[in-house]
């Protein structure tokens, strides 16, 4: 009884795999995936317009942040030359 059980299942284990293959093959699967992938291509383009905005606001910050270390190693330099002047 065991042994036509485990071929049973395996029987059906086979014709839902072959069946899921035809289903994954048709023509209404291959627009589901079409429309996915077109989706998931929105989706990038939308994190990547995201990630130049963000890279650009990270620019703008580097730059005023260089600007400010440069003023003050500039004020610096000038108060040791006045120190060094008294």
């Amino acid at each position: 009884m065991a042994d036509i059980t485990k071929i049973a299942l395996f029987a059906g284990g086979i014709l839902c795999g072959t069946a899921g293959l035809k289903l994954l093959k048709s023509k209404e699967a291959k627009k589901v995936y079409a429309h996915t992938t077109a989706a998931a291509l929105r989706v990038k383009e939308c994190v990547m317009t995201d990630v130049t905005k963000v890279r650009e606001g990270c620019g703008d910050i580097m730059a005023e942040a260089k600007e400010i270390n440069e003023k003050k190693s500039a004020s610096d330099v000038a108060e040791v030359i006045e120190d060094e002047r008294e």
